[in-house]
């Protein structure tokens, strides 16, 4: 898909090896380096180069190096046999000292058309570096993360790019894989407030629409899910 019409608002993603990790630290600053296949931000760190100083985060933890060999040693102890990636880091917009992301769910309708058909807020546990919420993180309506940084209209524009985003990445990804019909967007907005595509599931979890006020989003959900497949 990176190479599709979403190319723009995915971050530069390459697999890991050493003098890539460095190359586009000294590019970026600040870059993700996460498991190939995984779920529930499992394995995800956060590395960063500031001040002559290396670091990575894994879960709570902060680790810091005084020379980028060192820390590059210390994080590829962290695979345990596994592929890994590197993506440029976005720095997330926060809520409350919190770090948050938007997930995004489009389906393949029983109309044979994909639909953006529901969007949940997901905020960081305290201290961490992902947004899932098995790890910690706390579902919120997008209405409070966004209502008081942009104006009403502004605000329903931002659903709308979201909403054509859902069914333009559910395209892309049935065009070369045709059996997906569901897919999760996780979407992270840096300051500017520009959406980035931080990650594409196939298999997003549907239940967690339930936490929202408005219980026909999650009904619908539930009942296209069962048109494919998916639920029973």
């Amino acid at each position: 898909m990176s190479s599709g019409p979403l190319k723009r608002v995915i971050p530069v993603t390459v697999r890991f090896n050493v003098s890539k990790l460095k190359k586009m630290l000294e590019q970026h600053g600040m870059v993700y380096v996460k498991p190939d296949v995984g779920s529930h931000g499992k394995g995800v760190m956060r590395v960063e180069h500031s001040g002559g100083q290396y670091s990575f985060q894994l879960g709570k933890r902060l680790r810091a190096y005084p020379s980028y060999d060192l820390m590059a040693s210390e994080l590829r102890k962290q695979f345990k046999g596994k592929r890994y990636l590197i993506q440029k880091g976005i720095h997330l917009l926060t809520h409350r000292g919190r770090r948050f992301d938007i997930r995004v769910m489009a389906q393949f309708n029983p109309s044979k058309q994909w639909e953006t058909t529901g969007m949940i807020g997901r905020v960081a546990a305290p201290r961490k570096i992902v947004t899932n919420y098995h790890g910690g993180g706390a579902l919120t309506p997008l209405s409070s993360l966004l209502g008081k940084r942009l104006s009403s209209s502004g605000y329903k524009k931002k659903i709308r790019s979201f909403e054509k985003m859902g069914v333009t990445a559910g395209r892309t990804m049935r065009k070369h894989f045709p059996g997906v019909c569901e897919v999760g967007l996780d979407i992270g907005m840096d300051r500017t407030l520009t959406p980035w595509i931080i990650e594409v599931n196939t298999a997003p979890d549907p239940y967690i629409f339930r936490k929202l006020r408005n219980p026909a989003i999650f009904r619908k959900i539930r009942r296209y899910a069962k048109a494919y497949g998916r639920l029973k």
